[in-house]
């Protein structure tokens, strides 16, 4: 009966925050120093931001004059979904917004090493009619609808929330957006049907920021309130409903006009951005979640997907630096939708400017030897020279007149295939111009069968079950304990996301 219960769910009050070795790891000596360097004391309370764009999970912690200040960033290894918050079971969405992580949320028992419940849907979601299920922050570096860290980062972040615990915390804050809140950001991204959410949560990102203590969250009107105190001449704290009208309450001034200077100054650049032309990002890609650069550089044809990294830092400078943990065999990176791109308008979206343009995304290894546009030509119903190899040409006549340069306009065929191109690391789109350009006349020879082109696959190689040195073995940190899998992430995940 023990061992039903521990194993029933992750948000029950029955597990305790340290019940094994893993809960148990002490915080790692380098953290300790950190925390002494910034005045901080070892179970004070702690504070988490997670951003996906950054494909970033920051630990604030309180330090000795109240406020919190940054102990760490950990990059994130993989999340799920689209830029946006979670709306119903199943989207695969990670979620955004403002969550509260009290101890029974904490999973010693998790299947993915450790974990701790998101706690969504919050009354924000559920007044809103949002649903979905059993939302981590866990090891295993896969995603359904999470944030997967790998299983050393999960057990640092683990040992943190458990000491803020012990000291007296009764919950720390989980704030999770879809990027940083800058103005340049929220210019790249003005076009976005989310946009008034994220204005919303900015808020309660701004209170932070002024701040540097956790903001107080509610909820009235399905929207979020934050920092609200009682009215002067009210008898009682107000009494929030997520669903219900709001009661009379007061943003104390020094935080409300502090809040006020900034936004000012964030909305005039937002407005100088918008002005000089800033384009918007792409949105529908196709592509589920990201991933961040120091774990797709470490991937065959690993890809950070809607993630961003440090500007003018490429997958491949990254390729030596040493991974923060173990990354599982079974890790898949983002791969784009080539369904959604084959339904996709012809025009061709504008991408904003300041996104890496050496940032590949990754394309699901054919699994024909012919090439991977005559597959994606027989789904779509084209036929092409290329894509009926195996088909004898028409006879050649005894001569051919020299070919002119075609004025015909772009055909919807040719716009599909410089889009799907865009997703095919490592296409030499040279050699298609050189093998699409005027040929001079030449004498008739033999038709001779056509080959298959096999050139995607030699460039192409599919998709390692692990981050292999040449001998198969996953990378991972120096010194650290390899983690056996025990079985796949589909077998092991019960709930959809």
């Amino acid at each position: 009966m023990t061992a039903s219960v521990l194993l029933a769910g992750c948000d029950t009050d029955q597990v305790s925050l340290a019940t094994n070795a893993k809960a148990n790891q002490p915080v790692p000596p380098k953290l300790l120093a950190a925390m002494v360097e910034k005045d901080m004391d070892l179970q004070s309370p702690i504070l988490v931001r997670l951003f996906k764009q950054e494909a970033e999970l920051e630990v604030w912690k309180q330090a000795r004059n109240g406020q919190f200040a940054l102990l760490k960033t950990y990059p994130i290894c993989r999340w799920s979904g689209d830029l946006g918050p979670k709306v119903r079971e199943g989207d695969r969405q990670a979620p955004e917004g403002f969550y509260s992580i009290n101890p029974s949320q904490m999973n010693p028992q998790s299947a993915y090493y450790l974990s701790f419940n998101t706690g969504y849907p919050n009354a924000f979601d559920k007044a809103l009619g949002r649903t979905g299920s059993q939302l981590m922050v866990h090891g295993d570096c896969s995603s359904r609808g999470c944030y997967a860290m790998t299983d050393e980062q999960i057990a640092e972040i683990y040992s943190l929330g458990r000491e803020s615990f012990f000291g007296g915390q009764k919950a720390f804050q989980l704030q999770a957006y879809p990027f940083k809140m800058t103005p340049v950001n929220m210019a790249k991204h003005r076009n976005n049907p989310n946009m008034p959410f994220w204005k919303m949560i900015k808020e309660g990102y701004d209170h932070f920021e002024v701040t540097r203590q956790e903001p107080k969250v509610d909820f009235c009107e399905r929207k979020y309130v934050f920092d609200a105190a009682k009215a002067p001449d009210a008898k009682r704290d107000p009494v929030f409903d997520a669903s219900a009208k709001c009661p009379a309450y007061v943003i104390p001034e020094e935080i409300a006009s502090a809040v006020r200077e900034k936004d000012a100054r964030d909305q005039a650049e937002y407005a100088k951005l918008v002005s000089r032309g800033t384009p918007v990002a792409r949105m529908n890609t196709g592509i589920d979640g990201g991933m961040n650069k120091i774990f797709a550089a470490k991937i065959p044809e690993g890809s950070t997907g809607l993630s961003e990294g440090a500007e003018g830092t490429t997958l491949q400078m990254l390729a030596m630096a040493k991974a923060p943990g173990t990354i599982p065999g079974h890790v898949n990176p983002p791969k784009p939708n080539l369904d959604a791109v084959t339904t996709s308008p012809q025009d061709e979206p504008v991408v904003a400017v300041s996104a890496p343009a050496n940032t590949r995304v990754a394309a699901a290894a054919p699994t024909e030897k012919s090439g991977f546009f005559s597959s994606l030509g027989r789904k779509m119903g084209m036929g092409s020279a290329e894509t009926t190899a195996t088909t004898p040409p028409p006879q050649a006549t005894a001569s051919v007149a020299p070919a002119t340069a075609s004025t015909t306009p772009t055909t919807a065929a040719s716009r599909l295939k410089a889009a799907v191109t865009r997703f095919v690391p490592g296409h030499d789109k040279s050699k298609d111009a050189a093998k699409d350009a005027p040929k001079p006349a030449v004498a008739a020879k033999p038709v001779e069968p056509t080959k298959p082109d096999t050139r995607l696959a030699a460039t192409r190689p599919a998709l390692k079950p692990s981050v292999s040195d040449g001998t198969g073995e996953a990378t991972q940190i120096m010194g650290a304990a390899p983690v056996v899998q025990s079985n796949s992430f589909d077998s092991r995940f019960g709930a959809v996301k």
